[in-house]
C-alpha cells in the first residue's frame, strides 16, 4: 500500500514539487540572474504619444519629418537678458550638441549685421520680446529617444541654466528623471504596506516574508521577460510590480490557509503541501483567468498603451500562478521550523455580519437600485485630462520652461505644417495668410513667410532654408496661443487642415497639438470596445464555470456597480483624471475583483447542492468567504494606496488611487450586496442553471420551512 500511495503521490504535480523543493530554490535563484540581465536590457518609453496608431496622418507625417528632413524632434528654447552676440555664442554652444541638427535663430535668416527691422513683423515677433529672446532646436533624432533625452541634458548643462528649454522633449527627459528616481520608492512602498496588512492578517510573523519573496521573484521575472518587447511604457514600468503584487497576493493566502487546513488531516507536512498544491493548483488557474482576461482585454486598444500594459499583466499574473504553487511551498516547506517559531494569532476580528446581511437583504438591494443613478451620473461626467505636462510638478525644468514661453511670447502649442515645396509662392503666401487668421494662431513661419521685398533669397545666409525645404516637401512651423488638449486647439487644428488640404490635398499638420487630438478621438473609441470585450469575456468565463445564465449577470453587474461608484467619484469630488484611467481602470477592477464575487459563489452553491436551504446556503457562504475577501481586498488597497500618495506623477498617483479605492469598494459591494442578490434571485438562480441543487432533495423542504418561519 506505502508503495502504491508513494506512486500516486509522486505522479501529481503537488508530489513533484514537495519532492523537488530544493532544486527549485535553487533553480529559482538562478533564474534571477537572466531575468535581471532582460530587465536591464529592456527600454522605457517615456513618450504616450508613441503609442498612437501608425497608420494615421500625424504618425505618418511624424516619420517623413525624419525620413525627409532628418529630424524627429525640436524644442523652443527661452533666452532671458542677453545681448545678440552673446545669444549668438550660446546658439554655437547648442550646435555643438550631439545630436542637435540645427538650431534656427535670427542670425539663421539675417546676418547679425543685418537690421532687424527689416525683418517680417512676424518673424521679429517670433524670435524676440523686450529682452527675451527665442530659439528653435532641431533635434536629428526622435522625440523620446535617449539620444535626444541626452541632448537636452547636455544643453541644459553647457547653457548653465541662461535658457528654458521647452517643449515635449524636455518634458519627455524630465518625466523620465522623476520616474527613476521614484519607481523603486513605489516598489518599496508597496512591499512595506503589504508586508504590515499581512502581519495583522496572518498567523505567522515571518510568512509575510516567503509570500513577498516568491512574488518577488515572479516580479523579476516578469519585468526581465519584457526584453522580447524592446521597450514597455514608464506607466507599465511603475505599475507592473505594484499591480502584479496586489493581484496575485491572493493566491498565496490560499495556498497558506490551505496548507494549514490540510495540515490537521494529513500524515505530515509534506502531504498537506501535496494536497495544498494541488488545491491551490485547481483553484488559483480558474481563479486567475478572469484577471488574465481582464488585461487580455486592453490589447484590443488600437492605443498600443492598452497592448503595452495588457501583455506586461497578464504575463505577470501567470507568473504569480507559477510562483504560488512551486517557490512558495518549497520556502514553506524549507523553512517550516521557523514559521512555527513565530507564530501568532491574526490581529484581525472575526466578522459577523452574516446574519445582519441576509436579515436586511431588501432595504441593501433599495440602495443598491438607487445608488445606480448618481453612480451612472458621475461616471458619464467624470473630467479626463489630455495634456501630459498639466499635472507634473511645476518646479520641473520643462514646465518652468513652457511658462517662460507662454509668459513671454504667449505661445502655448507649435504645429508642423508639411506641403509641397513646388507649390508657388503666391498660393503658399496666401496659405499662410488664411492659416494666420484663425483664431489663436500667432505666427506662421516659413519659406514664403521669411522672403519678400525687403528679404530677398540672395542676402540668406548659406543654407538657411535646408531645415524646411527639399526637393519635395517644405516645413513650415505654426505657433499658437492654445494650449494642448484645449477645446480651442482641436477646433483650431481642425481649421488648419482643412485650410491646407484645399492648398495641397497631401499636406500634413503634425505636431504635439495634432498627435493629442487624434488621442482623444482613438482613446474615447477605445474606453467602449474595451469595456464591451472585457464584460464579454468575464461574462462567458463565469457562464462556462458555473454552467448558469444569471449567475454572470448577478456578478458583473455588482462588480460593474462598483466600478460606476469608483469611476464617478472624482465628479463629485472635482477631480480630474488622466484620460488612461478612464479606459483601462474598469477593466483591471473587473478582472481583478470578480474573483471576491466568484469566491463566494462557489461556496454558495456548494452548499446549496449539499442540502442547505436559501438563508442558510448564504449566510454559510457569506460568513466562510468574508475573511478572504477582506484580505485580498486590503493586501490589493495596501499594495496601491501608498504609491498612490506617494507619486509626483500624476498619471501614476491618479491610477494608483483609482485602484485602491476600487478595490475597498468591490470589497464592500459583494459583502453586502451579492449575498442579497442570492437570496432574491435564487429561484431563477436555479431555474438558469445546469444542475446548481445537485440533485439535493432536501432544498425545497428547507426553503417552505424557512419561510414559515
Amino acid at each position: 500500500m506505502y508503495q502504491i500511495r508513494k506512486c500516486e503521490k509522486m505522479k501529481s504535480f503537488g508530489g513533484w514539487v514537495v519532492k523537488h523543493r530544493i532544486v527549485i530554490l535553487i533553480v529559482s535563484v538562478l533564474l534571477l540572474i537572466p531575468s535581471a540581465i532582460g530587465y536591464f536590457g529592456t527600454r522605457v518609453n517615456y513618450d504616450i504619444l508613441s503609442y498612437l496608431p501608425k497608420d494615421i496622418e500625424t504618425m505618418k507625417g511624424q516619420e517623413i519629418l525624419e525620413n525627409e528632413f532628418g529630424t524627429g524632434a525640436f524644442s523652443m528654447v527661452v533666452v532671458e537678458g542677453m545681448d545678440y552676440k552673446d545669444v549668438a555664442k550660446l546658439k554655437e554652444s547648442v550646435e555643438n550638441v550631439d545630436h542637435v541638427k540645427s538650431v534656427i535663430w535670427y542670425d539663421s535668416v539675417a546676418d547679425l549685421s543685418f537690421p532687424v527691422e527689416f525683418l517680417p513683423q512676424e518673424v521679429r515677433d517670433v524670435f524676440n520680446n523686450g529682452d527675451a529672446t527665442l530659439m528653435a532646436v532641431l533635434f536629428d533624432t526622435t522625440m523620446s529617444s535617449d539620444e535626444t533625452m541626452d541632448a537636452i541634458h547636455e544643453i541644459r548643462k553647457v547653457t548653465a541654466g541662461q535658457c528654458f528649454v521647452s517643449g515635449m522633449s524636455a518634458v519627455v527627459t524630465d518625466t523620465k528623471d522623476l520616474a527613476e528616481k521614484e519607481e523603486p520608492i513605489y516598489v518599496l512602498i508597496a512591499v512595506l504596506l503589504s508586508a504590515i496588512v499581512l502581519s495583522l492578517t496572518m498567523d505567522s510573523y515571518l510568512v509575510p516574508v516567503f509570500f513577498l519573496s516568491s512574488i518577488g521573484m515572479a516580479i523579476i521575472y516578469n519585468l526581465g521577460s519584457n526584453i522580447f518587447k524592446g521597450e514597455i511604457s514608464y506607466i507599465t514600468m511603475a505599475l507592473a510590480a505594484v499591480l502584479q503584487l496586489g493581484v496575485t497576493m491572493d493566491y498565496s493566502i490560499f495556498l497558506w490557509h490551505s496548507y494549514e487546513e490540510n495540515k490537521e488531516t494529513a500524515p505530515n507536512k509534506e502531504a498537506a503541501m501535496e494536497r495544498a498544491i494541488n488545491l491551490t493548483l485547481s483553484s488559483v488557474i480558474s481563479s486567475s483567468i478572469t484577471t488574465v482576461a481582464g488585461f487580455i482585454a486592453l490589447c484590443f486598444m488600437s492605443f498600443t498603451l492598452g497592448m503595452d500594459l495588457g501583455i506586461v499583466m497578464a504575463k505577470g499574473v501567470v507568473f504569480g500562478v507559477i510562483g504560488c504553487v512551486t517557490i512558495l511551498p518549497s520556502m514553506i516547506l524549507v523553512f517550516d521550523k521557523a514559521l512555527e517559531k513565530t507564530r501568532h494569532k491574526p490581529l484581525i476580528p472575526e466578522f459577523r455580519i452574516s446574519k445582519v446581511v441576509a436579515k436586511a437583504y431588501i432595504p441593501i438591494l433599495i440602495l443598491f437600485v438607487l445608488l445606480w443613478i448618481p453612480a451612472v451620473i458621475g461616471y458619464k461626467k467624470t473630467d479626463v485630462y489630455y495634456n501630459l505636462d498639466s499635472t507634473l510638478p511645476r518646479d520641473l525644468p520643462s514646465i518652468v520652461a513652457n511658462e517662460k514661453l507662454n509668459e513671454n511670447f504667449e505661445m502655448n502649442a507649435t504645429h508642423m505644417l508639411l506641403v509641397d515645396s513646388s507649390m508657388s509662392g503666391k498660393d503658399a503666401k496666401s496659405m499662410i495668410a488664411k492659416i494666420k487668421d484663425v483664431d489663436g494662431v500667432k505666427a506662421v513661419i516659413g519659406k514664403a513667410s521669411l522672403l519678400g521685398e525687403a528679404v530677398p533669397e540672395a542676402l540668406l545666409p548659406e543654407g538657411a532654408l535646408e531645415d524646411i525645404e527639399n526637393d519635395e516637401l517644405q516645413l513650415m512651423l505654426v505657433t499658437s496661443e492654445y494650449a494642448v488638449a484645449s477645446d480651442e486647439v482641436n477646433a483650431q487644428c481642425d481649421k488648419i487642415n482643412k485650410i491646407v488640404k484645399s492648398y495641397d490635398p497631401k499636406g500634413m499638420l503634425i505636431g504635439e497639438a495634432p498627435c493629442t487630438k487624434d488621442l482623444i478621438e482613438i482613446t474615447d473609441e477605445d474606453f467602449k470596445k474595451v469595456s464591451a470585450v472585457s464584460i464579454g469575456v468575464i461574462f462567458v468565463i463565469i457562464l462556462l464555470t458555473f454552467k448558469s445564465v444569471s449567475i454572470p449577470v448577478l456578478l458583473v453587474a455588482t462588480i460593474e456597480f462598483a466600478i460606476y461608484v469608483n469611476m464617478g467619484i472624482p465628479y463629485y469630488t472635482h477631480t480630474v483624471i488622466p484620460f488612461i484611467a478612464s479606459v483601462v481602470i474598469g477593466t483591471i477592477q473587473l478582472g481583478s475583483t470578480v474573483d471576491y464575487a466568484i469566491l463566494m459563489t462557489t461556496r454558495y452553491r456548494r452548499e446549496r447542492a449539499e442540502g442547505a436551504a436559501k438563508k442558510e446556503a448564504v449566510i454559510t457562504a457569506h460568513q466562510a468567504s468574508i475573511q478572504s475577501i477582506f484580505v485580498s481586498a486590503l493586501s490589493f488597497f495596501a499594495a496601491t494606496f501608498g504609491v498612490g500618495l506617494y507619486s509626483d506623477i500624476d498619471m501614476i498617483s491618479s491610477l494608483c488611487n483609482l485602484m485602491a479605492r476600487g478595490a475597498l469598494i468591490s470589497m464592500v459591494t459583494v459583502i453586502l450586496v451579492l449575498p442579497s442578490l442570492f437570496l432574491l434571485f435564487d429561484k431563477l438562480i436555479i431555474a438558469t442553471s445546469y444542475r446548481f441543487l445537485g440533485g439535493a432533495k432536501t432544498n425545497v423542504a428547507k426553503d417552505l420551512n424557512e419561510a414559515e418561519a
